[in-house]
Formats: C-alpha cells, structure tokens, sequence
C-alpha cells in the first residue's frame, strides 16, 4: 500500500477564498480514497495543525502532494510558515539532519543531509498569469517555466530532504479566463497518468518538464 500525504497551502486571505486549491485538496483525497492500494493523509495549512503530528505525517508517507498557488510570485505566508516551522520540528528528527557538510571541507555536500532519501513529491500551483506569459518571447517570465524559475527554489527545498520529484501541473489565468471544470479535469487525468501502479515507478515521470 502506498501512503500519501496532501498538504493544501491555498491560504484564505484577503480578496483569496483558497477556493480552487481546496478544490484540489477535495479532488486529491477522494482520488485516493477510492483506490484501495492508497493510504491518505491531509492537511490544510488554514486550519490548526501539531508540527509534531506534521512530522510524522512526512515520515509516514511514500508521496507527498502540495497544492499551492503563487501570491507575488511565492507561495502564501501561511504556508510557507508552515513549512519553516515543520522542517524545523524535523531537523534531526526524519526531514533533515543538517546541510549534508562536514567541517573537514565545508565547500562540498551541501544540501547532501536529509533524511526523506526514496520518498517522491508532487507540486500543482495556480496562478492568475496566463501561460503564455511562461512561453512567449518578450513576455513577463521571459520563457522559463514554472518549475525553473517561481518554483526553483521549492524543488531545491524539496532536493534538500532527499524527495524526487514528479511531474508537476499548473493551471494559469484561474480569475479571469480559466475554464475551470476542464482544468479540474485536466488535474484528475494528470493523476491517473502519475498514480498508476505502473507509473508511480517510472523514472520517466521523475525530473521531468512540468506540464502547463
């Protein structure tokens, strides 16, 4: 049986009702709920959470899955509080051990010191720019996409305990022109594609483009 952990960073704030990626949240467990080899686990960063139980949820599982959109290109304060203070509560204690160098030669190694090594990740964000804006030339992200550029620096976090990635999703123009039952769709077919027993082993879906 495999264990998956959903974390939904879609924080309610402002003129954001987190909508969309609780949608997301909904759609995930219920994926999982369904398929007997699955074991799930939630959290949503809006509601009280024990960064102790957080912990143990991310040594417990196979597979973590993070929804999240981008707020001012990075993810919402809640979830990033979230993950400042549950990798913390994990530092010798199965997320991390420590940078990974040695004082013998602290020039090498970094990010060599998690504690996750064989467990995998899968991110889907959402954003009120267009693709195009990642495609285009002379448009605002000047052809880099999602995974290279906004989230780099999540894939690194994620690097640093040890996790491999999965093929992410992100769904773009979501408050002005997205279709959002066909993106809904798009996001159940994405899971069938990843979570089949013959897919979840596939180094193909490891490392690989994101799809936009």
């Amino acid at each position: 049986m495999k264990k998956i952990f959903v974390i939904n960073g879609g924080q309610v704030f402002g003129h954001s009702g987190g909508k969309f990626n609780k949608t997301l949240l909904d759609i995930t467990t219920s994926f999982f709920a369904d398929r007997p080899e699955f074991e799930v686990r939630a959290t949503d960063v809006n509601d009280d959470y024990d960064p102790k139980q957080e912990v143990e949820n991310y040594k417990w599982a196979d597979m973590i899955i993070y929804h999240t959109p981008i707020w001012w290109f990075q993810v919402p304060h809640d979830f990033k509080k979230y993950i400042d203070v549950v990798f913390t509560e994990g530092h010798q204690n199965g997320i991390y051990r420590s940078d990974g160098r040695s004082s013998a030669n602290p020039a090498i190694n970094y990010g060599t010191g998690g504690l996750l090594h064989g467990k995998k990740y899968m991110v889907t964000s959402s954003w009120n720019a267009p693709k195009e804006a990642f495609t285009l030339p002379g448009e605002f992200f000047k052809e880099t996409n999602v995974d290279d550029g906004i989230l780099f620096g999540f894939h690194r976090m994620n690097a640093f305990t040890g996790m491999q990635p999965l093929q992410s999703i992100h769904f773009h123009d979501v408050m002005k022109a997205s279709n959002v039952p066909a993106e809904l769709d798009r996001y159940k077919a994405h899971l069938n594609t990843i979570f089949t027993p013959n897919n979840i082993h596939n180094e193909h879906l490891l490392n690989s483009v994101s799809e936009v």
